[in-house]
């Protein structure tokens, strides 16, 4: 046998255990991993992880992700990436639920802001918007990735529940009175009835009164005197024993008096 045929077989059994034994160099290929032993082995898919490295008589054993767990690319690891919980006591929400290739996506819940992200820039995490405070008002409504900017009320104006200044209520334009001055958190107040009005209204009612007693007086008093008028006119008759002596004799002497009266004794028995 020559030289050369010597040669071209040697080369052949190299290239033939090049296909079967895996790469034990210092840089494996670009789907390849180096396992424990220094060998390169080649990786599993999406998915899946590595279950048992490869050996020179078997290639790397994979088995899938489960539970809530995932692969998302071609690796030589021996366990899957927990699935994000996206956590609602963190202010986030499962917008997209994990699988065995991707993880879950998570968003900002309404009224929250994302305060710190992934490096796929995924919210981990997220804040409660701040509520404005009485007395202000909201220059800035909050966003998913910016909290609320607050100001204070300017003076003239006032919010009670931190969301809108309003200004203060124009008594004199209502015809009332102000009776307290108002504040950032609080209006003014405003009497509805001011207090001259009721001065208006008591005068009258006390000269009403006034003049309903001094007729209601004078009433009494000329019925008074007609009754002491009354009374006295009236003159009481009065019968005594004297008045009905007079009589009697009058009238003897009126008998006396009378032409022809003849006054005969009559003899008793």
């Amino acid at each position: 046998m020559s030289i050369s045929r010597v040669w071209f077989l040697y080369c052949a059994v190299l290239v033939q255990l090049d296909m079967i034994i895996p790469a034990s160099g210092n840089k494996c290929g670009p789907a390849e991993y180096k396992s424990n032993t220094g060998q390169c082995c080649p990786m599993c898919g999406k998915g899946l992880v590595v279950r048992k490295d490869c050996t020179l008589e078997s290639s790397t054993s994979c088995i899938p992700c489960t539970g809530q767990t995932y692969m998302n690319a071609a690796n030589g690891l021996d366990k899957c990436f927990p699935c994000s919980p996206c956590d609602p006591g963190q202010g986030l929400y499962i917008l997209m639920a994990c699988t065995t290739t991707s993880n879950s996506i998570c968003h900002v819940l309404n009224g929250y802001y994302c305060t710190s992200s992934s490096a796929g820039n995924e919210c981990t995490f997220a804040l409660r918007h701040t509520l404005c405070s009485p007395g202000q008002r909201v220059k800035v409504p909050g966003t998913k990735t910016t909290d609320t900017v607050c100001e204070e009320c300017q003076h003239g104006s006032y919010s009670q529940h931190g969301v809108n200044c309003t200004a203060w209520t124009d008594c004199a334009a209502m015809g009332r009175v102000k009776t307290e001055d108002g504040n950032s958190r609080q209006d003014v107040i405003c009497n509805k009835v001011p207090p001259r009005i009721h001065t208006t209204l008591i005068a009258p009612i006390l000269l009403f009164g006034l003049t309903v007693a001094a007729l209601f007086g004078f009433y009494l008093a000329r019925a008074k005197r007609k009754k002491e008028l009354r009374e006295s006119s009236e003159v009481p008759v009065q019968e005594t024993g004297h008045q009905e002596v007079t009589t009697s004799n009058s009238l003897e002497e009126t008998a006396e008096n009378v032409p022809g009266n003849v006054v005969a004794d009559v003899p008793l028995n």
